[in-house]
């Protein structure tokens, strides 16, 4: 099914990237200040592929973020009050304050949820493609992965099988040149969708700063999967703005390769397109960059006020997955 990327639809993407740039530079500036703790993973500069994944999918669509995956989060529809508020291990989180910035779960919204594991959801991502498969339901899986997590074994053997079961699930791998300090040109052989095509699996390469682009690469692949009944993988070329984690500082890549990227940054890009083609003005797009900002100061002192309010242990107990309960 197609979802008609009309003027409406076109705004709420640049909505939906402003408010990920907006809460990922919030929450940098406050672990940098010690407000909050533990350790998070951001996708500054990554925000078309947060707008536009879930933008071109389907209700009843299913995706699985990685462990970078506030953006993914926003684009599913997530509420930022309790993202935020899970990062200040509160128990109006949406995980009760029991995940954390990096496994955050909101079924709600068909987000099974991110986790630390590199590559650990695709497998699941192929397991629940073929649930749906036998449910006979018309829905796809989306599971997002980096360049580093295509090397595991997991990934490899979860191309086969997805293209051997002919499954309903996209991989959508976000490209962006580093596997924590390692630049991919070090340890990937050959081209990432050259890779993946060998499983006899239908591959797009997408400009990943460019949300039209992205969006148009989803649409055609969530269409090709329930249309022809198979496995699709995408790889967005990106890139990230900031390092792997909090605490990387960057000293393996230069400063004029950092900038050249920030000049492709993709809501810059898209601003200028829409008001190109007269679909918003500057005024407005400004006007919704100070809306979304103001969201996230909000949620910040939402969650400020609860980060008292957390679970006792016994509570937390209610929560663990016994087979029969979860969250």
């Amino acid at each position: 099914m197609f979802i008609e990327l009309d003027k409406e639809k076109k705004k709420e993407l640049l909505k939906t990237m402003h408010l990920s740039r907006a809460f990922e530079t919030k929450v940098n500036e406050m672990f940098m200040k010690g407000m909050i703790h533990g350790t998070t993973h951001l996708g500054l500069g990554q925000e078309a592929n947060h707008a536009a994944l879930s933008a071109a999918l389907c209700e009843g669509d299913w995706i699985l973020p990685t462990h970078r995956g506030h953006g993914h989060f926003i684009g599913k529809g997530g509420s930022v009050y309790s993202m935020m508020a899970e990062l200040f291990a509160s128990k109006y989180g949406i995980d009760k304050g029991l995940g954390g910035s990096m496994h955050m779960t909101d079924t709600k919204n068909y987000n099974m949820g991110s986790s630390g594991v590199v590559a650990g959801a695709v497998p699941i991502a192929v397991g629940m493609a073929f649930a749906l498969k036998k449910q006979k339901k018309d829905n796809l899986v989306a599971v997002c992965l980096g360049d580093g997590a295509f090397n595991q074994g997991m990934t490899q053997e979860s191309l086969n099988l997805a293209a051997v079961w002919q499954v309903p699930v996209l991989f959508f791998c976000e490209n962006n040149m580093y596997a924590m300090s390692t630049p991919s040109r070090k340890y990937v052989s050959g081209n990432i969708s050259d890779r993946a095509a060998s499983y006899d699996i239908k591959t797009i390469t997408v400009d990943g700063n460019d949300v039209i682009a992205v969006y148009d690469a989803v649409s055609a692949a969530q269409e090709y999967i329930k249309r022809e009944k198979k496995p699709c993988f995408i790889e967005s070329k990106t890139y990230r703005w900031l390092g792997h984690s909090k605490s990387d500082l960057r000293k393996y890549r230069t400063k004029e390769e950092e900038e050249y990227y920030k000049s492709l940054c993709p809501i810059m890009r898209y601003e200028e397109y829409l008001i190109n083609e007269g679909i918003i003005t500057r005024e407005y797009a400004d006007g919704i960059q100070k809306e979304c900002e103001e969201l996230i100061e909000d949620s910040v002192l939402f969650s400020e006020k609860t980060r008292g309010d957390i679970l006792t242990i016994e509570e937390a107990m209610q929560y663990v997955y016994d087979g029969g309960s979860r969250i």
